[in-house]
């Protein structure tokens, strides 16, 4: 039997209320994305990139349409259920790191795994640390971090669950070219050897040439890029 996707988009549209009248953002989008897979969602600014994130990763309820995440139907689950379902399973990263200004390095790493009562928040802070190569920065705190260091305490601090899906928002979107290189390298190789999907917003069309899909944002609907 083949294994229900673990995201699958059906005629979903967004529209937001302004004072001008409703904003049409997303209209009759339609994405799968498999266990495993890695797709690119790209398109210009303003396009509705990051609503798309948004609304799969249930964050924003969409107008109409249908999200399913891992089989299970959104629109069935309150903020409380749909937060139960993501809990361990999903992780995000966006382009402006969300760190914890008063925790340290592995403090922001382990509080995910703290709040999901795993005993060992703290040994796995440490070994993800390492492994995005900031053992020695571990009890710095993000204002004593760079760019770089800061997005991969953000890396090891998603992928420290042990997501099933990594929603990646302009992940290397504030860094430097040489820096943006070297965090997505980063990001790709961790993803690979997690076996987690990934589905990245990205403006960068060398990273995006570099995942398996690649879909295009435009006039509210995706298009195969």
């Amino acid at each position: 039997m083949t294994p229900a996707p673990q995201l699958e988009l059906t005629g979903v549209s967004l529209a937001l209320p302004s004072t001008a009248g409703p904003v049409h953002i997303l209209e009759g989008a339609d994405l799968t994305v498999q266990s495993g897979g890695r797709v690119a969602v790209v398109g210009p600014s303003g396009s509705g990139k990051s609503s798309l994130i948004a609304v799969a990763a249930g964050l924003e309820r969409p107008t109409s349409g249908q999200v399913r995440l891992f089989g299970q139907d959104l629109s069935l689950l309150d903020e409380d259920g749909r937060a139960r379902l993501r809990r361990g399973r999903v992780a995000l990263v966006f382009q402006n790191f969300h760190l914890l200004p008063n925790m340290t390095a592995e403090e922001n790493v382990a509080a995910p795994m703290e709040i999901a009562g795993r005993k060992t928040a703290i040994e796995t802070a440490r070994a993800w640390l390492d492994r995005v190569g900031l053992s020695a920065r571990r009890d710095h705190y993000p204002h004593q971090l760079s760019g770089g260091e800061q997005q991969r305490t953000a890396l090891a601090r998603a992928l420290a669950v042990g997501p099933e899906l990594l929603f990646a928002d302009e992940p290397t979107g504030n860094l430097d070219q040489a820096t943006a290189a070297q965090v997505a390298d980063l990001m790709l190789t961790l993803i690979a050897d997690s076996g987690a999907a990934l589905v990245l917003v990205t403006h960068d069309p060398a990273l995006a040439a570099r995942l398996d899909r690649r879909v295009r944002v435009a006039g509210g609907r995706l298009h195969a890029a």
